[in-house]
């Protein structure tokens, strides 16, 4: 057997093109991990290679193309060889080019026949001699963006219209930086002191979250296999989501309604600040049964399970279960683009067009309408998203106060007093703020 066989290089190219035909970067990354046995080193340079492709396809490929007349005639792998080599090569600047060529043209070898072994040497000497085109070769300045930046000129554009020309580049620059470590301490269970004390304990390096009070993030080391994590002491969650239910501002002995909960984290959350005793609950909705049941052994590792009844119904269905005025607080995590994800799931730049948010807004505003008569007289209803459009955000809740009067919109709160200076009521934290997820934030009061 080649001792190419399971490098991260090797391991790279074959979850790229999975990827490419519609699998999950996270979901590779985690297969792949979990059936080879690599150190820290191998499974960084994997991760690193895999995302790193993922984010820079467009500049990739825009370098790739006048070497290779047909390029998407290629077999999906060989393409994928030839983009992770020039990805090593003109990003990871601690491997030399050298070793990047010979290891790529080894696998072309070991993996395909002469030919390709041939094709992809001549290629990637051919690169080396020439060097590569220059974005200012581009004329069209938003195709340039696009190209520069890999990202979709839609997106650009829209972002452009609604936030201005600055933003938007300090927004599409930032998306290509990598994704914090970021978890939110388990209230229920433990204090951000004593987390910190056993990830130290464990050889990780951690600093308190500037965004979340409940948030730690982690420089170097893997927080996700200790014995903490797998005791319920904290779990994975990004810092601008960890906002979202401090400003529901729960009570302990609250009824909340968690109306598009999978998969717990932000319920876990909730249930943290509840008291069983006292007769808090919070109802957890999805709808399908295989995330209930994750929402459940979520919940009981987290040592929440007797304050989260997960409850397989359509959000739009919930007053076929609940009565009008049976909830103190409701949370509309709602379904959405995602596109403030794009640093932490790469992909979703290529896969979502504006149609997409347009599509989403009337789902959303579905669910708010659904679940509003559920909500008592004073009681709170937060309005959450992960993507930086205002069709699924700002517009969605216009469009749902103006139907209905007996609410309204609430200043949206956080511990850190983050962006005090702001005129509107809601919170809009953007991946370029504080290099965290895109998020959302409204809180709406039932009169």
């Amino acid at each position: 057997m080649s001792t190419v066989d399971n490098t991260p290089r090797w391991l790279a190219v074959a979850a790229l093109a999975k990827i490419k035909n519609g699998a999950y970067s996270n979901l590779q990354l985690n297969q792949l991990i979990n059936e080879h046995r690599m150190d820290r080193r191998d499974i960084n340079l994997l991760t690193n290679m895999v995302y790193g492709v993922i984010q820079h396809r467009l500049t990739l490929e825009f370098w790739l193309k006048p070497f290779v007349r047909h390029p998407h005639q290629l077999d999906p792998w060989v393409r994928e060889l030839l983009l992770s080599a020039l990805y090593q090569w003109q990003y990871l600047d601690k491997i030399p080019q050298r070793a990047v060529f010979n290891e790529t043209i080894e696998i072309a070898k070991v993996k395909g026949h002469p030919g390709i072994r041939r094709f992809v040497t001549g290629v990637l000497h051919q690169m080396d001699r020439s060097g590569l085109p220059a974005f200012d070769t581009i004329e069209d300045p938003d195709e340039r963006l696009s190209v520069t930046y890999s990202m979709p000129v839609w997106l650009i554009q829209e972002l452009r219209q609604q936030l201005g020309a600055t933003k938007m580049e300090a927004i599409i620059a930032s998306l290509n930086q990598p994704a914090k470590q970021s978890l939110r301490v388990n209230t229920a269970l433990s204090t951000v002191s004593d987390v910190t004390t056993a990830l130290t304990n464990d050889g990780l390096t951690v600093e308190p979250s500037k965004i979340s009070s409940l948030g730690l993030v982690v420089t170097d080391g893997q927080a996700i296999n200790t014995e903490a994590m797998r005791y319920g002491m904290f779990t994975v969650q990004d810092e601008s989501a960890q906002l979202v239910v401090p400003a529901l501002n729960v009570q302990p002995g609250d009824q909340v309604l968690d109306a598009c909960a999978a998969p717990g984290g932000k319920t876990t959350q909730i249930a943290a600040e509840l008291d069983a005793d006292a007769g808090g609950e919070v109802v957890a909705l999805d709808i399908h049964a295989n995330k209930v049941r994750l929402i459940g052994q979520n919940a009981a590792r987290m040592h929440v399970a007797d304050r989260v009844a997960a409850t397989e119904l359509d959000a739009r269905k919930v007053q076929t279960q609940f009565d009008d005025e049976s909830f103190d607080r409701i949370l509309v995590d709602a379904p959405c683009s995602g596109l403030g994800l794009m640093r932490r799931k790469p992909e979703i730049r290529y896969e979502k067009q504006l149609q997409d948010s347009l599509n989403l807004q009337k789902i959303q505003l579905a669910i708010l309408a659904a679940v509003a008569p559920t909500l008592k007289k004073g009681g709170i209803m937060t309005y959450s998203t992960c993507t930086i459009l205002q069709q699924e955000n700002q517009d969605v809740i216009a469009k749902f106060l103006a139907d209905h009067p007996e609410f309204e919109l609430q200043t949206t709160p956080t511990e850190q007093d983050l962006k005090a200076d702001r005129t509107d009521k809601t919170l809009s934290i953007y991946p370029d703020d504080y290099l965290s997820d895109g998020f959302f934030i409204a809180c709406l009061r039932k009169k």
